[in-house]
């Protein structure tokens, strides 16, 4: 089958940083799916991954979380899905990735593909559906009603892949003022087009520019990106028993600044269920059974900004080099398989 990978981790210009490979195709057991690959879309992690994780025992490393495709065969455990199904899924870090033709899953991760998106449109949303969702509900620990004066939530990186989804199901599902942070014009109209109440320059002190909005301290703040940098200036804005949650992979941070406020401090890490098999594992079955509906009703759009042509080495490539610039904006997906 082909599929794309490398065995030494590179920078994204090396010539074998990633590569056009020809591997065996996989068998299912247990409770895993074989789907047949449609669609992917590319996240800071694979890029994460790349320079960290290389091939092991002579084989090469594939990457790769999100896709949407159709389920070819099952293991003989399962009983969620059936071949011919169209599923959507994040897949897990610890397995090989999605960057193939056919790939291995568990069914308990995988959910059934919104009816009224197409492959490309699905593959951009599961990854960061799941991150959005554990951080907003499992980690911050935010209702899920629209009651008003339920607060306002700071999102600290509100135009990239999480913070897309993330504005759409905290302005939809919750009573939550929500303000994003984007310092383009572009992804500042992003921002607000997906549910946005404001957005707030994140080059820029953020206090001012709340006050301004007639905020003067948030209850939630979900920080996405550059944690360390702005980690003082929100212990400061969040309420007493406020609550931070963040995703990305900051330096030191002081976390003694949040012992005045008795503050509470929460990662998120969508992988961590499929990593150590938990017992609550399928919970990620039925969250991206409920955002497929809410996609399919109108509530939750695909993040989808931008399509890079088939899976393939030289279009993974540039998906990477844009996502390390730091520009991209909503999710990049590739489609099908060719050169």
């Amino acid at each position: 089958m082909q599929a794309v990978g490398y065995h030494v981790s590179h920078p994204i210009d090396h010539p074998e940083s990633l590569l056009d490979l020809d591997l065996p195709r996989p068998v299912p057991t247990g409770r895993d799916l074989l789907v047949a690959v449609k669609a992917v879309s590319v996240n800071p992690v694979d890029t994460k991954m790349r320079l960290r994780a290389q091939g092991e025992n002579g084989q090469p490393r594939v990457l790769g979380w999100d896709a949407a495709g159709v389920v070819e065969a099952v293991g003989p455990d399962v009983t969620l899905f059936a071949p011919g199904d169209a599923v959507w899924y994040a897949g897990s870090i610890a397995r090989s990735g999605t960057n193939a033709e056919f790939h291995l899953v568990d069914e308990r991760i995988v959910g059934a593909k919104p009816a009224s998106l197409s492959f490309a449109q699905a593959a951009a949303l599961p990854l960061t559906a799941i991150t959005a969702w554990e951080l907003l509900f499992d980690r911050l620990g935010v209702p899920t009603r629209k009651n008003a004066g339920a607060g306002t939530l700071l999102i600290v990186g509100g135009a990239g892949g999480v913070g897309s989804i993330l504005i759409q199901l905290a302005r939809r599902l919750t009573g939550l003022t929500v303000v994003a942070t984007a310092s383009r014009p572009e992804t500042r109209s992003w921002c607000l087009e997906l549910g946005a109440h404001h957005v707030i320059d994140h080059r820029e002190a953020f206090a001012p520019q709340l006050a301004a909005a007639g905020i003067q301290a948030v209850q939630y703040v979900a920080s996405l990106t550059a944690t360390d940098r702005h980690f003082a200036q929100c212990v400061e804005l969040l309420a007493p028993q406020g609550r931070f949650g963040l995703i990305d992979d900051p330096g030191p941070l002081d976390v003694a600044l949040l012992k005045r406020k008795s503050l509470s401090l929460h990662w998120e890490l969508m992988f961590t269920r499929a990593i150590f098999g938990t017992p609550d594992m399928i919970e990620q079955h039925r969250l991206l059974t409920e955002v497929a509906r809410l996609v399919d009703d109108g509530l939750v759009r695909t993040t989808l900004a931008e399509t890079f042509g088939p899976i393939n080495a030289a279009n993974l490539k540039r998906a990477h080099a844009l996502l390390e610039s730091g520009k991209a904006r909503g999710k990049v997906v590739l489609e099908g398989f060719g050169v």
